[in-house]
């Protein structure tokens, strides 16, 4: 063995890979002090004073035309749920029009038309628009609604959101700032506990909701509509280019040719829209898939334009190519991952090499600070205290493992994005899903054609089996005898187990959802 490693060919591929680690663990670590600066701005935010302008709703004069756009695809578990949450919110009817965009293809259109039908009747003003192709997927129902639109303003609910009453009060008093082209408020999960699933779903977007929006606008940095639970000043759209179908995330594509032309965004973080996560990994997958690819087809297609802009200081220049890159830190946590157990054999076998192996630090010194950083955003949702904290503690591991465990799927969908290949904006299934008994294995939306990934995360979790053992066995090999217990390298077995449990836990979540 010790032959085999002292050959100048295993010792040059051995510093390649470790060069592609180091780089990779850069990488990552550049990221975390991204996260680190949004932390400060977060907590430099609490202290603000609110100086912003708002329409007066007590004078119905300043009380605006607004449009709601439901752009839906196939939703009959939830369909008549969305329709009679937007018929209670607040807002005077003679200013207030509502638009399905039905891009539907199942009996789910029936049932749509009858419920527009009976609210009309109740004086409800709602248009129905069916499309007979999906052309620009959401984005092209979007486009199409706002041709007809009435409204100044376009407030946007995806068919899973459930909001407040009062929404548009919260919301379009803002807009009295002619700059703000988009009011963006803060999700909420009303099935937070169903499951593990729905757990560490809502754990990262809670952080996304919390520290990164909130981190990036009170700076005056590049945020994004999410797609859903926000509005748009209908000028802002069309100055910015209109909705274009060329990318799956087609709200980050807008949002960032908007703050280009100096748009504003204001983003509410006190105000709370419920929504429904998925249920099953199946859904949960597809989602993950169009967020990181859309992601990474946005870096390609905008990162230029940022970078050229004469209207941009270098600071928000930085946090913009991180957001966009956003989704392709999973590959380089990928990386990581793969190469640290090769890793681990050349750390003990090359001892010339040893030295540069106290950059294996730089992934726990990013875990560390992602970790300081998350515990900000539990605490400001959950609370604080000894209880809390202990909480914290072993979701925050539990979150991160399953993270990684993602890293494959999400590698494959970055890559993808960043080829330029396209696919179809694959829908993600609602399940309406109200309490912890209801059940979802009869949704027939259910996408139960196995991954071909899944039995390569199943291979990755023997893999990382093996990495733990690795930790006894690099303390074996060396000189066809036994060295002593001293050689055990336990440096990496933390990291090891949270890659094995996640990819465990995909792999066998992603069988199990199958089969049921």
């Amino acid at each position: 063995m010790e032959n085999l490693f002292s050959d100048n060919t295993f010792y040059g591929i051995g510093v390649a890979l470790m060069v592609v680690y180091l780089l990779a663990l850069t990488l990552i670590l550049s990221f975390s002090f991204a996260q680190l600066n949004l932390l400060f701005n977060f907590l430099k935010s609490k202290k603000a004073k609110n100086k912003d302008e708002k329409y007066d709703f007590t004078d119905p004069d300043q009380i605006p035309f607004v449009t709601i756009q439901l752009p839906v695809y196939n939703e009959i578990y939830v369909m008549e749920r969305l329709l009679n949450k937007m018929v209670e919110l607040e807002y005077p009817k003679d200013k207030l029009e509502f638009q399905v965009l039905d891009d539907s293809t199942d009996e789910s259109v029936t049932s749509t038309l009858l419920q527009i039908e009976k609210l009309r009747k109740e004086g409800h003003n709602i248009e129905y628009i069916h499309r007979t192709n999906r052309k620009g997927f959401k984005a092209g129902a979007l486009k199409a609604g706002l041709e007809i639109a009435k409204g100044e303003f376009i407030a946007i609910f995806d068919a899973d959101f459930l909001p407040e009453s009062n929404w548009l009060y919260k919301t379009i008093p803002f807009f009295k700032n002619e700059k703000i082209g988009v009011v963006q408020t803060r999700w909420g999960h009303i099935n937070r506990d169903y499951s593990l699933l729905t757990k560490i779903q809502a754990f990262a977007l809670d952080a996304h909701f919390t520290l990164e929006q909130v981190g990036r606008n009170s700076q005056g940095h590049f945020i994004n509509f999410n797609g859903t639970a926000g509005v748009w000043r209908k000028t802002c759209i069309l100055d910015s280019g209109n909705w274009e179908g060329d990318t799956l995330t087609e709200d980050l594509d807008l949002s960032y040719r908007a703050q280009l032309k100096d748009w504003k965004f204001k983003y509410l973080v006190d105000v709370e829209t419920p929504a429904e996560l998925p249920v099953v990994i199946s859904a949960a997958r597809s989602q993950q898939f169009r967020w990181n690819k859309g992601g990474a087809e946005n870096f390609q297609k905008m990162i230029k334009k940022v970078m050229r802009a004469d209207n941009l200081c270098f600071k928000t220049k930085a946090h913009a190519a991180l957001h966009l890159l956003n989704s392709s830190m999973f590959l380089n946590v990928f990386i990581v991952g793969v190469l640290s157990i090769p890793m681990l054999y050349l750390k003990n076998y090359f001892e010339d090499l040893k030295l540069y192996f106290v950059a294996m630090t730089f992934f726990g010194l990013s875990t560390l600070i992602f970790f300081v950083c998350y515990w900000f955003m539990y605490r400001e949702i959950k609370g604080g205290g000894l209880k809390n904290f202990g909480n914290y503690f072993f979701m925050f591991f539990k979150f991160f493992s399953v993270a990684m465990g993602f890293s494959l799927h999400n590698t494959v969908a970055v890559t993808e994005g960043h080829l330029g290949k396209k696919s179809e904006f694959v829908r993600t299934p609602k399940f309406n899903m109200m309490s912890l008994k209801d059940k979802w294995s009869k949704n027939k939306y259910i996408q139960k054609k196995m991954s071909k990934s899944v039995f390569v995360e199943g291979l990755l979790t023997l893999y990382f089996g093996f990495g733990l053992i690795s930790a006894v066995l690099v303390g074996y090999i060396g000189d066809n005898k036994i060295m002593p217990n001293e050689h055990f390298d336990f440096g990496l077995f933390p990291f090891h187990l949270m890659l094995f449990f996640g990819f465990g836990y995909v792999f066998f979540q992603s069988i199990k959802s199958v089969n049921e």
